[in-house]
């Protein structure tokens, strides 16, 4: 039986990557969540109802709290989330120091706990905001180090793989690739803000958008009016 972690937040990238590893004929999935101190639970909760729905073996929610330091907008209470720039040349205020280094590093141990050598992630390096952690130059060395710092790796050499299928897709690209697959992005969710419905008007909301539009695929979160 194959097994493989993914990463799981509950947004478009995590969820079209677990339907990818499911289409990749591992039938025993487990998916990993986490509450780093981001400001709603909104993700969190659509990350559960996705794992429900895709019949993941076991899903852990893994509480960090990232909120400690400040500087990052999506955690720091002092700081307000500002609509969105998707035409920036730097680095958004809505970066999580390191995020995807420490959320890796945590799936490297529930891997090594598991003795699962397949690791799934929803990075881009095409729409990615401009976070550092999104790159193949990143997605490479942080394999290695985990190879290198796991039992599994170190000791029985069975190496640990870093999937990441859409490092050189667009999110157009995804979007259509998970509808083939059947992915429900209605139980998705994006936003950076918390309300009932997409702002639509931060990074994140503009990203999404503007991916849904060149797929030429309408967005289940957004009724016509909105699109």
């Amino acid at each position: 039986m194959k097994k493989a972690i993914v990463l799981l937040s509950g947004g478009l990238d995590s969820t079209t990557a677990l339907y990818v590893a499911k289409s990749q004929c591992f039938d025993e999935l487990y998916a990993i969540t986490f509450k780093y101190g981001q400001k709603h639970d909104k993700e969190i909760r659509s990350a559960v109802a996705v794992a429900q729905q895709a019949g993941v073996k076991e899903h852990k929610i893994v509480e960090l709290l990232l909120n400690q330091w400040k500087g990052c907008s999506l955690t720091d209470p002092g700081m307000e989330i500002h609509d969105g720039d998707v035409a920036r040349n730097t680095i958004p205020d809505t970066y999580v120091p390191a995020r995807n280094m420490v959320f890796l590093s945590v799936a490297a141990s529930y891997a090594d706990a598991l003795g699962i050598t397949d690791i799934f992630i929803g990075v881009s390096e095409v729409d990615y905001s401009g976070y550092v952690d999104c790159r193949e130059e990143f997605i490479r060395s942080m394999e290695q180090t985990i190879n290198l710092g796991t039992v599994l790796g170190a000791e029985q050499k069975k190496k640990i793989t870093l999937h990441a299928p859409f490092l050189h897709m667009t999110k157009a690209e995804e979007i259509q690739w998970g509808t083939t697959l059947g992915v429900d992005f209605g139980k998705t969710w994006s936003c950076y803000r918390g309300t009932e419905k997409p702002c639509g008007t931060c990074d994140s909301c503009l990203l999404r958008a503007k991916a849904f539009r060149e797929a030429g695929i309408q967005d289940p979160l957004l009724n016509d009016s909105e699109s």
